[in-house]
């Protein structure tokens, strides 16, 4: 029985929304995650011409901004920040906020929404604007489409949400940071409940070249679907992908007060530095490691309660080896009990987005005892031996549940979920 003090530190999350490459909802996402489908396929966005060495990605699929803002909020806003108005809005109507902004002291109410890159399409047709017609008829809107805080913003005036409010960019990290950071002002009292989480819309001409000159993407053109395979020997880079996730996180007496529903508890934030190389990850996992543990601390459990980890899982050669070093190296015996898993296999990576994606799957796996697969498993790399469910949904119950995010620039970020009980 946990004492009234305990629940006062006690954050949960009442709401969880999803746009990615498999869905344009939790509901669509979830159920193509446990059923192996893949978002790999040819970029539709732009005219992708033969000097391109990458010509595929992630793309999200049949999104209607339209649905979520009117047709002028929808020219005057990036793609990234669509992404982040429709997750958001999902979110906030499933933890039943909604109906209930009446009621609720909006000066407890934050917003923290993190992005790798923000607003890039809306920079390269501006640079383009730029040369070809001149300073004079670049859009008065230039600045506020993509500056990455402004998805935060946007969703603060959505709902006259006047808590803490910005942006965390810590590369790949990003949304991971802000679900954390979120967390931690809960605790500390700042807010009673933080919009929590990350978007990015990042399938442009320059990120594709910018990311395949630097050799980080896979280039299996002739197969986009198959194309993500993390922990397979035969893996060559990840595939880019788009999208967002935001979670509705709240102090527990609060939601209790209101009568929200409880999909799950975040117990625990660990999170660190490599201070090693700008884009390679430290030998086994050094700085992984480091955040793994921190966040075990902070959730108060030992290794062995942990069941699944959603790995951060690239498809890249250094970060699958490293991560599952690290991984080996955090958990010992029990590494071989738990199932790490990559949802990077359908989604794709998508970078600032992914650290809040991943969360709201942990905490569907702990909610429904299902654990997504790792597809395009063809040929086992004996350096990775850990059980990543590859090719199959797992039916496991898990009671603790763990998300690795980590960034270029040495930033990583562990967040532990936990099945929610009274």
């Amino acid at each position: 029985m946990v004492t009234r003090a305990s629940d006062e530190g006690r954050v949960v999350l009442t709401g969880v929304g999803l746009v990615t490459p498999v869905g344009n909802d939790v509901e669509t996402t979830w159920r193509a995650l446990l059923e192996g489908k893949s978002g790999g396929a040819p970029i539709t966005q732009f005219e992708v011409t033969p000097d391109f060495d990458v010509r595929f990605a992630c793309e999200v699929k049949g999104f209607e901004p339209e649905q979520y803002m009117d047709r002028k909020e929808v020219k005057r806003t990036d793609r990234f920040a669509q992404f982040a108005l429709a997750a958001s809005q999902q979110a906030v109507r499933a933890a039943g906020l909604e109906e209930q902004l009446d009621s609720i002291d909006k000066d407890r109410v934050g917003v923290l929404i993190g992005s790798g890159i923000g607003g890039i399409a809306t920079f390269e047709e501006q640079a383009r604007t730029m040369v070809e017609r001149g300073p004079k008829r670049i859009s008065p809107f230039f600045v506020p489409m993509f500056i990455p805080d402004i998805a935060a913003g946007h969703v603060s005036m959505r709902y006259g949400f006047r808590g803490p409010n910005f942006a965390t960019v810590s590369a790949c990290a990003s949304s991971a940071h802000a679900v954390g950071e979120a967390y931690r002002m809960i605790q500390r009292g700042e807010a009673d409940v933080m919009i929590a989480g990350g978007a990015e819309a990042t399938v442009t001409p320059m990120t594709i070249a910018g990311f395949a000159n630097m050799k980080a993407l896979s280039t299996r053109n002739d197969s986009p679907e198959t194309a993500s395979r993390p922990f397979d020997a035969t893996r060559d880079g990840f595939v880019l992908g788009e999208g967002a996730g935001t979670l509705v996180l709240e102090r527990l007496t609060h939601a209790r007060r209101r009568g929200a529903p409880i999909l799950a508890e975040l117990v625990g934030f660990g999170q660190s530095a490599d201070a090693y190389h700008l884009t390679a990850p430290a030998p086994e996992g050094a700085g992984a490691q480091l955040a793994m543990r921190a966040a075990l601390r902070d959730a108060g459990i030992g290794p062995e309660a942990v069941g699944y980890i959603n790995a951060h899982g690239t498809s890249t050669p250094m970060n699958d080896l490293n991560e599952t070093l690290a991984v080996k190296a955090v958990f010992g015996e029990h590494a071989r009990k738990l199932v790490m898993g990559s949802t990077k296999s359908m989604t794709g990576h998508l970078l600032g987005a992914a650290g809040a994606v991943e969360a709201v799957i942990c905490a569907l796996v702990v909610k429904e005892g299902k654990i997504p697969p790792t597809i395009n498993f063809s040929s086992p790399d004996p350096a990775c031996d850990l059980d990543y469910a590859h090719n199959r949904m797992v039916e496991r119950e898990v009671e603790y549940a763990a998300s690795n995010s980590f960034g270029f620039g040495g930033h990583n970020v562990t967040l532990i979920l936990r099945r929610f009980e009274e």
